[in-house]
């Protein structure tokens, strides 16, 4: 059985990993730690899948001299973090020992503070990896006690460099020749979305149904369109998901409608229909607001139309709302007036409402003082009276200001006039 080829060019020096120049190029954060010889701090590598993450692992592993294990949190059970920990006092771990935990988000909590009193007292150095941001899926205490370093998609002249060392590779070791259209290795890479280990996949997909020949492979572009499918790198469950939802609200909110409509093609082209709907419907309040409040009503109904449609019909009216909204004047009035209230709500402010503002309208009610002394608006000119309305504590609060819109503007115009 053939070794995969993303494990045949693994590198095993700083100098042969590709991307990351930031982390382990000349003068890469982690590359100084380590060459430092100085004490190693816990680690934390996050970033997408095929950035390098298990790669840079297995080099520091191999630098250090403690005693080392190798657990993956999708499989690992309690017993095998129970044997780690024991073996802490065997003779070979008295310098301690380097645990690599590869996608640690599956971990539970309590199988992470189980480590954390080795970890803090340095008998255990973590280097963990995970696809997921560390600070909504791993424990507190341990990130506390560890260095996060992201790791980034590999840019596409980087994924070409692996490639190219992959087929050079594959050659002396098989003794084989590679011949192949032009554009092959340029198509590999750029469908890889930053992920070296796709791209190498899908070369040695490629390779394994290509015409072999007189010792050598025959590889086309056309079966490289044909097998190498879908360039995005998304999750719905992940990270992804939600930093592509909150590029596509900011461009919005940010009024630039091209920026909008690249990043709900990114949603849909990923078939992810719900979730810009729910997103759009979300902007039309919290965003656009009071700027323009028939933008609540238009966007619902070209998401209800879109919803009926389904994919790939749907992406025209959302275009259209997607459009709308990022040229649509701006005011978040009404979302900052809504927070600043709950806030005042949940630190107890506010607990008792005016007795003439309560309900009247029962047997009794005046025996209560309520609704006693109340001014009926409609009853003035204007249909306005001034009256305090917010409770006593609170009576001088103000959530609510007039952001500099047309519709915003002409209502605080009128007002003016009227309270003056």
């Amino acid at each position: 059985m053939r070794t995969p080829l993303a494990s045949l060019i693994r590198p095993n020096d700083f100098d042969e990993v590709v991307g990351q120049k930031k982390l382990v190029g000349k003068n890469g954060f982690i590359r100084k730690i380590i060459e430092s010889n100085k004490p190693l701090p816990n680690m934390i590598l996050y970033g997408p899948s095929g950035t390098g993450k298990t790669t840079v692992a297995n080099i520091i592993a191999s630098k250090t001299k403690k005693k080392i294990y190798f657990l993956n949190a999708t499989t690992a059970s309690k017993k095998d973090v129970d044997d780690v920990i024991n073996d802490l006092n065997h003779l070979d771990s008295q310098n301690g020992i380097l645990l690599y935990l590869d996608e640690i988000q599956y971990f539970t909590k309590k199988q992470q503070q189980t480590l954390l009193e080795f970890i803090e007292k340095g008998d255990i150095t973590l280097i963990a990896s995970t696809t997921e941001n560390p600070y909504f899926y791993i424990y507190n205490a341990i990130i506390s006690r560890c260095v996060i370093f992201e790791f980034q998609p590999v840019d596409k002249n980087d994924v070409i460099v692996a490639l190219n060392r992959a087929i050079e590779k594959y050659c002396s070791l098989y003794n084989c020749n590679i011949n192949f259209e032009n554009g092959i290795v340029d198509y590999l890479a750029s469908t890889s979305g930053g992920d070296v280990r796709k791209a190498l996949n899908g070369l040695e997909v490629l390779i394994s149904v290509s015409d072999f020949y007189k010792n050598t492979y025959t590889l086309s572009l056309q079966a490289a369109k044909e097998l190498v499918i879908s360039p995005i790198h998304y999750d719905k469950d992940g990270d992804d998901h939600y930093d592509l939802l909150s590029a596509f609200q900011k461009s919005i909110r940010g009024s630039d409608p091209d920026a909008a409509i690249f990043y709900l093609a990114k949603l849909l082209v990923s078939k992810d229909l719900i979730s810009p709907c729910r997103r759009l419907l979300v902007i039309a309040s919290e965003d656009i607001g009071l700027a323009y409040p028939q933008a609540s009503i238009i966007v619902k109904s070209l998401v209800d139309s879109a919803m009926q449609l389904g994919l790939p019909e749907a992406r025209i009216p959302l275009a259209e709302a997607v459009i709308f909204l990022a040229t649509c004047p701006k005011s978040n009035s009404a979302y900052e007036a809504i927070d600043l209230a709950i806030d005042d709500i949940n630190n107890g402010l506010g607990k008792q409402i005016p007795n003439y503002l309560k309900d009247g309208h029962y047997d009794g009610a005046s025996k209560l003082d309520h609704a006693t002394g109340y001014l009926y608006p409609h009853s003035y000119k204007n249909h306005y009276v001034k009256q305090q309305y917010l409770p006593n504590d609170i009576k001088y609060k103000k959530y609510y200001s007039f952001q500099e819109n047309k519709i915003e503007e002409a209502c605080k115009n009128y007002w003016d006039l009227i309270k003056k």
